[in-house]
């Protein structure tokens, strides 16, 4: 114990003496510590459970009930769970009254509105509420922070509106509203809201969902709404939040084990250590060189090699210790106070938390990097021979042949494991297989470097000095070479399997319907509702050409689609057909073609996908949710569509009638693309609830910020890594820098030698990650691409990203070394 005491002293006397190299060592180790510790507490902060979120959603109230559009049918679980679906019929009962909610709660129950929806201010919807602020039940779900709550005919805003008492909103086609306060969400500050008594809300059925838009009240009762009471609710058309059922919820929650994120875990906790120990090792190896002498003396005076080994680890226990808790408690208050700040860009917040578990962890992690850092410096410096260190001389580096051997074994393992990480469906296995390649690819470093070095003699004197200056100190080259050259395979596997990703995703999407198509679709409803939708659409989309489609019925009156299987850029995609007549095809095909049209009209299918039709017919399977499947043979010609990403068939009625089907008319298309404060939807959804409205926006062809943000992390962490080791290799070749310059060097001389480091240390570790990053991207692009279901694997190769990163960060590194100040101090040189 007396000898850890001295050697911390001594450590700690060290470090305040180097305090420019203590400090680079607590950055590298501190940084990620803190990274890590500020996101965890961020996350932690940002997460609202439902315990805290219980009084924004229910007040003062003992439950909120919402009703459920006719035709949805509800089932609550315990632990948050259920299922809702609509369009099915006699699911639920009609909408009822207050009156008959408050018979289902039981004598005592009180009810007040309560209902979401939007509010249509011009061309822009945004969030309201309906209610009584003023009311008892509503206390704490908002709290005032201006004016005074809203009485009919005024509102209150959120602070996002960034309106004051005393102004007006102007609704779309209703009166406007004063606003008399400002009213802030407990846990969200950017929410943008209107609250007031009768506001004119959109309909709120075409938005429906059990915790979003909806009618409904809060309920203040006499005895709790326990889960036993929601099945007859959900029954009657009522989802549930109770206060009961929420303080209950905590019982069912299970969080089962996940192997692929206990695995994902430990390859972040490896990469992370590693890198750390990468970037702090050559500021431990360059203080090693520095304290040779005193180390030496240490040992001349009776010190045995533990000793000199635990005053060696000390220096990591010291900066390690240090950096942890300082990154640790800096964390911790910017992952509380940034909350807030984030929220307001969207999100929410709640009170403030920090996860210890996962927070101790990562400190205990910081530590670890810090010893482990320090642990080949101090293997060193038992080993160093105490004679020659006092005399002057430069101890021998002698490397261990073992080393090489055991880090292509390593690679080799990688790679197999890489090979069988292919063909699973989870990337999480390639990922761990890649730390086996980096494992291995970090023991061979310093052979790498020993290796390059053999051809220095070719070069010109400040890159020959600069090369033998790098292999002479290979522990401190080997490290920096080692960190850049993970950095480097990591950033350029991710980039090959993001794009590989982005490339599959475009190339994969098609569609039935060309760019710019309006559809509307009846579903299953009788020939008297699609009658009246018809004639509504007709109404609301006037001077517009509608085409009309239809769906295939058996003799029963079960509704069958036909469908056939096609490959689309070599992935299997299943088409629906399409039944209609001349007009729908014209704005299939985007033109009159004559010789499709007569096809058309002589009954046979018009198939916009050539590989489905094999010897002029087109095989269908026509399947029912209710009947036995059957699959048709159908005489087939094939077509030019109106878009290049189109597929799709197109049926004739007389067709579809031959094969022993009925037809009815239940779609309707037209080239119209409804502005955004369009009613359609909303009057639409008044004729019936079972109709659907899409329009086809055609591929989006969005840019990559996935690449951008792997890119913006090489420069941080390749040049600054760069440009650190080559700030201790510089201030370690003084000596020879400054024989240089008594001898008439000039001062670009100098500084080539500087920058010279910085270009071997940056090109010999972007090349070997080159290959490393190309052989596991290439392998993470299956999983990416093909999501456990087989077929070929898009491999794309984002060249101009790839040659940024192993190309431009060299370069990069090498001119910001290339512009560092080269003047140097008198230094005392050896004869």
């Amino acid at each position: 114990m007396a000898a850890l005491i001295a050697a911390l002293r001594i450590a700690r006397r060290s470090a305040w003496r180097s305090r420019g190299r203590s400090a680079l060592i607590m950055v590298m180790i501190g940084l990620p510590v803190l990274v890590i510790t500020a996101i965890l507490t961020l996350t932690e902060t940002m997460t609202v459970t439902s315990q805290e979120r219980l009084v924004a959603e229910l007040g003062a109230a003992d439950a909120r009930l919402v009703q459920a559009p006719e035709g949805t049918e509800l089932q609550q679980r315990p632990g948050g769970g259920g299922r809702w679906s609509t369009g099915v019929d006699g699911a639920a009962e009609p909408r009822l009254g207050a009156a008959e909610v408050v018979a289902l709660l039981g004598p005592g129950a009180r009810l007040i509105p309560f209902n979401t929806g939007e509010l249509r201010l011009g061309t822009e919807r945004v969030d309201a509420l309906e209610t009584d602020l003023r009311d008892p039940l509503t206390r704490g779900m908002l709290t005032l922070s201006e004016g005074r709550l809203p009485a009919a005919g005024e509102v209150a805003v959120t602070p996002a509106f960034g309106l004051r008492p005393g102004d007006l909103l102007r609704p779309s086609g209703a009166a406007p509203l004063t606003v008399v306060g400002v009213v802030e969400h407990p846990h969200q500050p950017s929410l943008r809201q209107v609250v007031g008594l009768d506001l004119p809300l959109t309909s709120s059925d075409e938005f429906w969902s059990p915790r979003g838009y909806g009618t409904g009240w809060l309920a203040d009762t006499a005895k709790p709404v326990p889960w036993t009471d929601v099945p007859t609710l959900n029954k009657a058309g009522l989802h549930v939040t109770s206060r009961a059922t929420i303080m209950d919820s905590s019982r069912f929650e299970v969080r089962p084990f996940d192997i692929r994120q206990k695995v994902g875990i430990g390859i972040m906790v490896i990469m992370v250590v590693l890198e750390t120990v990468l970037l702090a090792g050559p500021a431990f190896a360059v203080g090693l060189r520095r304290r040779r002498r005193e180390l030496a003396e240490i040992a001349a005076q009776g010190g045995s090699a533990g000793h000199l080994r635990t005053i060696v680890l000390a220096d990591g226990l010291v900066l390690g210790g240090t950096a942890t808790v300082m990154a640790t408690v800096l964390g911790i208050g910017a992952g509380v106070l940034g909350a807030p700040v984030v929220a307001r860009w969207g999100g929410q917040v709640g009170s403030p938390g920090v996860p210890w578990t996962p927070v101790l962890a990562v400190a205990a992690l910081g530590l670890l990097a810090g010893l482990v850092a320090a642990l080949v410096p101090a293997v060193q410096a038992a080993r160093q021979d105490t004679a020659t260190v006092l005399a002057g001389r430069a101890p021998a580096v002698a490397g261990r042949r073992g080393w090489p051997l055991a880090g292509a074994a390593l690679v080799l393992a990688g790679l197999v494991a890489t090979v069988v990480a292919w063909r699973r469906p989870d990337s999480v296995w390639v990922l761990a297989s890649a730390v086996l390649v980096l494992l291995g690819l970090v023991v061979l470093t310093p052979w790498l470097v020993r290796l390059t070095g053999r051809p220095a003699g070719w070069l010109r004197l400040p890159l020959r000095v600069s090369v033998r200056d790098a292999v002479r100190h290979r522990t401190r080259t080997a490290s920096a070479v080692a960190a850049v050259m993970a950095v480097t395979a990591t950033v350029v596997a991710m980039g090959i399997g993001t794009h590989s990703e982005y490339v599959h995703g475009r190339n994969a999407y098609t569609s039935a319907r060309p760019t710019g198509m309006l559809a509307i679709w009846g579903g299953n409803v009788g020939d008297a509702s699609w009658d009246r939708l018809r004639a509504e659409a007709a109404r609301l989309l006037p001077g517009v050409p509608l085409a009309a489609g239809y769906h295939a019925k058996d003799a029963q009156g079960r509704r069958y689609a036909l469908r056939y299987t096609v490959r689309w850029n070599g992935i299997r995609t299943r088409r629906t057909v399409a039944i209609g007549d001349q007009d729908l095809l014209r704005l299939l095909q985007g033109r009159h073609d004559p010789r499709t049209a007569a096809a058309l009209a002589s009954g046979k299918a018009v198939v916009f996908d050539a590989a489905a039709v094999r010897d002029g017919k087109l095989t269908l399977r026509a399947s029912s949710t209710s009947g036995p499947p059957r699959t048709l043979d159908v005489p087939a010609v094939t077509a030019t569509p109106a878009d290049e990403y189109q597929g799709g068939a197109l049926l004739p009625r007389a067709l579809v009638e031959q094969a022993g089907f009925a037809t009815a008319e239940r779609q309707l298309y037209a080239m119209h693309q409804p502005p955004a404060d369009s009613p359609l939807w909303r009057e639409l959804t008044k004729v019936t609830a079972k109709v659907t409205i899409a329009f086809e926006h055609g591929h989006r062809n969005v840019s990559e910020p996935g690449l951008w943000g792997w890119l913006g992390g090489a420069l941080v962490l390749v040049v600054g890594g760069t440009l650190a080791a080559t700030r201790l290799a510089a201030a370690d070749m003084l000596p020879e820098r400054a024989t240089m310059m008594a001898i008439g060097a000039p001062p670009w001389t100098l500084r080539m030698v500087v920058a010279g480091q910085a270009l071997y240390i940056s090109g010999l570790g972007a090349l070997v990650g080159l290959v490393a990053g190309v052989v596991t991207g290439v392998a993470l692009s299956r999983p990416m691409t093909t999501h456990g279901a087989g077929g070929p694997a898009t491999i794309a190769i984002p060249w101009p990203f790839v040659i940024a990163v192993v190309v431009g960060l060299p370069v990069l590194a090498t001119v910001a070394a290339l512009i560092t100040r080269t003047r140097l101090p008198l230094v005392r040189r050896p004869l």
